[in-house]
């Protein structure tokens, strides 16, 4: 079960799986912050506090995008991001970091991301990306 789960206003007729957003972060003000903006938005967000915590319990086969931090504990978003491009059906997946490295956005684009934002996410520049890559 994941760490918060949230319904925005979707239509009941939609695939839930069409409108349901991972939202991984080790940061739970972040993960909050983030899963909140997507149910305003009608989205279904899970939130997850790691990328193992998201793969155990079935966030993969759930969800119809990724957005996850890079910086984590154990596996990284760069981690996690390898794992689901190599599965039968990869998800698209959006890159957040609120840590300054070397890798830029066309590092993470390059890897297979659809998507790339540094913290404080840009809220309505995420939204437009999740309508673009997440339509079903």
């Amino acid at each position: 079960m994941s760490f918060y789960e949230s319904t925005g206003e979707a239509e009941v007729s939609m695939d839930i799986r069409a409108r349901t957003i991972a939202v991984i972060d080790d940061d739970l003000r972040v993960l909050e912050s983030l899963i909140n903006l997507l149910a305003s938005c009608g989205y279904q967000a899970e939130g997850y506090c790691s990328a193992e915590q998201f793969l155990d319990s079935g966030g993969l086969q759930k969800s119809s995008c990724v957005v996850t931090d890079v910086e984590m504990r154990q596996m990284s978003g760069l981690g996690l991001l390898h794992h689901i491009n190599s599965t039968k059906t990869p998800l698209p997946v959006v890159i957040i970091t609120g840590k300054p490295s070397e890798n830029s956005e066309s590092f993470y684009l390059e890897k297979g991301a659809v998507g790339f934002f540094r913290k404080p996410v840009d809220g309505d520049a995420l939204v437009n990306l999740l309508r673009e890559v997440c339509k079903g």
